[in-house]
């Protein structure tokens, strides 16, 4: 049984940084490919970052290059989306997404709300 604990998401001022991690067990992290969306009301959901399985290759959506940085650590099972500068418009449903080819598997969503 697949199970997701997500963490790191609340309420920030704009400027400011969170990071999110999500802990996966009940399949193997390390050959999985691990991703952040966000989707905020009325939107679509969108890309932020993923990473290979290895951690050697990461690739960034536009709407946080530069101002996050996605990593993971395969002996604690987990995934870390760290985020800077953050702005009024970042505020969304972030969600961590563990792909292998023929499954995925999702966390349940963190908020974070960004707001003076």
């Amino acid at each position: 049984q697949v199970q997701v604990v997500e963490s790191g998401g609340g309420l920030v001022q704009p400027g400011g940084s969170l990071r999110l991690s999500c802990t996966f067990s009940g399949f193997t992290f390390s050959d999985h490919a691990m991703h952040w969306f966000r989707q905020a009301p009325g939107k679509e959901r969108e890309l932020v970052a993923q990473i290979t399985t290895s951690g050697s290759g990461i690739d960034y959506g536009d709407s946080m290059k530069g101002r996050c940085t996605i990593s993971r650590d395969n002996a604690k099972n987990t995934v870390y989306l760290q985020m800077n500068s953050l702005k009024p418009e970042d505020t969304a449903v972030y969600h961590c997404m563990a792909y292998g080819g023929k499954e995925e598997y999702w966390g349940q969503g963190i908020q974070v709300t960004v707001s003076s």
